[in-house]
């Protein structure tokens, strides 16, 4: 079953800014990206590397991984060059009454 986990107030999450979440044993990052507010696992699928320390390209919703420059759809979690080439899990989003929520299980 799906829970709903508060990330924070909307206002608190500008264009361009990552907020990180624990969730159990689940690390998550949230992005805005300017449009839309995309969450996937804050791990990096080649070496678990932290997601959330990477550059955000918003203008297509990606994440450059830190150690090896790996580039990651937000909102598939798919790798868009090597050295990765497994997906990264992704999560819906939503924002209610102002405030940024993600489902989680």
């Amino acid at each position: 079953m799906s829970e709903l986990v508060d990330v924070c107030p909307l206002s608190e999450l500008p264009t361009g800014a990552v907020k990180r979440i624990e969730w159990e044993d689940l690390e998550v990052m949230v992005v805005n990206c300017g449009e839309e507010i995309l969450a996937m696992e804050d791990r990096c699928s080649h070496d678990n590397g932290d997601l959330a320390d990477g550059e955000i390209d918003v203008s297509r919703c990606a994440v450059e991984c830190p150690r090896h420059g790996s580039w990651f759809d937000l909102r598939s979690g798919k790798p868009l060059n090597l050295p990765a080439y497994v997906p990264i899990d992704t999560f819906p989003v939503v924002v209610e009454d102002g405030v940024v929520r993600v489902e989680l299980d």
